[in-house]
């Protein structure tokens, strides 16, 4: 980019390559289609991959397709939809369904390749569907294989390990595959799903890229498994129960990421049903209508950043976006603590667990690092510039709700810097246009709090 220019209504870019693009003030923590047009040297664009294409940035075919395929897809979720959907799904799973736009700020966040129209219908959660889950059998000395992998998956002297059908057919083209496996509803990842049967959720290998990463599971995530979530569970107890970690019950893989599954416990372990609580995603917290109280988001932000604010300080970075962080609702609707899952992706600071005398788990590789700044974009990219500004939906809200939770928060570095500093987050349309850079990429976003 070689410039900007901001005037009172709109905001211009100048490309390196030049031209003059033009387009209303963007609210960068906006979910609703309030933008429907840019101008490319006086040229109106309402279509995303064709203004890419017309500003010729390398790489931007490749992401051109994309966008085309997740505006796609994007409407076929949209169009299935039912006239009246439940208020007041009886299970976690059924909320999951109720996210139909997929990530709330991703350029792609509907982008499926290698998903047929019918495979998106057949397996996609938007569309609730259940989900036929095939067995592929593996010798016991061919495989990884944690304590807990329960009796039901294995059988004649092999380790039984749950295949997503798409997997099956595309990476796997039926190799190994038995077809007595089991019914599941697909949960908001797509690739993780929730047995009818009950019991726990299976996460699956899916060897596509979805959104900004392939989905299969590495064999490091299953050997770090057990020695994570015991880590993870012993923190949380230090939370008085403000916190509950679904707990990773059994891994396995064929010592490859394309053939791996993950057992975890389902996060309505942790609610009282019988006395009518229930458990919501945060990302489907816009679809119960308590988004739309300014007094609920406030006590909601209060109680996310006051408990993923304290386990920063203990040494753990959560990745709290709005499909890992959950909150327990009471009868009334009123959020009375978090449960967070999957933890194939936190942040580990030994420097933090030692000031505070805890053990530091067995595992090593990228969960383990002492970089502050590593540390806070973890937490901040994915709890404030992702779930708490989804769920607000403006930056005018979250400023709201941020303020009304700042007197809450323990006087520390990290509370500091979360509502002084501009707020990290992922630069994902960046990280689609550098296919040769690995990891994250990030960008800042203005502190509504700070006014940027």
């Amino acid at each position: 980019m070689a410039g900007r220019e901001r005037s009172a209504a709109s905001l211009v870019v100048r490309p390196a390559g030049g031209g003059r693009l033009e387009g209303p003030l963007p609210d960068p923590y906006a979910t609703g289609d309030h933008i429907t047009e840019l101008r490319l040297d006086g040229r109106p664009y309402r279509q995303a991959a064709r203004l890419l294409a017309a500003l010729n940035v390398p790489h931007g075919e490749e992401f051109a397709a994309e966008l085309d395929d997740s505006t796609a897809s994007l409407a076929l979720s949209r169009a299935t939809q039912p006239a009246a959907p439940d208020p007041d799904p009886p299970h976690t799973w059924g909320w999951e369904q109720r996210v139909v736009d997929g990530h709330p700020y991703h350029p792609n966040c509907r982008s499926r390749p290698g998903f047929s129209v019918a495979e998106q219908l057949a397996y996609a959660p938007e569309h609730r569907p259940v989900v036929e889950l095939g067995l592929v059998a593996v010798r016991p000395g061919e495989c990884l294989v944690t304590d807990g992998w329960p009796q039901e998956l294995r059988g004649a002297g092999r380790i039984l390990i749950p295949v997503h059908p798409w997997q099956a057919a595309h990476v796997l083209k039926g190799e190994g595959l038995q077809h007595s496996g089991f019914a599941a509803h697909p949960l908001m990842s797509l690739r993780t799903l929730a047995p009818v049967a009950g019991g726990a959720h299976v996460k699956t290998a899916l060897s596509t890229r979805l959104t900004s990463s392939v989905r299969d599971i590495s064999v490091y995530s299953v050997e770090t498994a057990a020695a994570v979530s015991a880590f993870a569970e012993a923190l949380a107890a230090r939370l008085d129960g403000r916190l509950h970690i679904t707990r990773t019950l059994g891994a396995a893989t064929a010592h490859s990421p394309d053939l791996a599954a993950v057992l975890r416990e389902p996060p309505e372990r942790y609610a009282d049903t019988a006395a009518g609580e229930r458990v919501v995603p945060v990302a489907a917290l816009t679809a119960t209508g308590l988004a739309r109280s300014a007094a609920w988001r406030a006590e909601f932000a209060r109680l996310a950043l006051t408990v993923c604010l304290r386990v920063l300080d203990l040494g753990v970075a959560l990745e709290a976006h709005g499909q890992n962080l959950l909150v327990v609702l009471s009868p009334a609707g009123a959020p009375l603590r978090l449960v967070y899952r999957d933890l194939a992706d936190i942040r580990i600071s030994p420097a933090r667990l030692a000031r505070h005398g805890l053990p530091v788990p067995p595992v090593s590789g990228r969960l383990i690092t002492d970089d502050v700044s590593v540390l806070r974009r973890k937490l901040f990219g994915s709890l404030v510039a992702g779930a708490l500004g989804a769920t607000a939906g403006s930056a005018a809200a979250l400023a709201e709700d941020l303020g009304a939770a700042a007197a809450g928060l323990a006087p520390t570095a990290d509370s500091g810097a979360l509502l002084t500093e501009p707020l990290p987050t992922k630069a994902l349309t960046l990280m689609r246009l550098s296919p040769g850079v690995p990891g994250d990429q990030w960008a800042e976003l203005p502190n509504p709090l700070a006014g940027g």
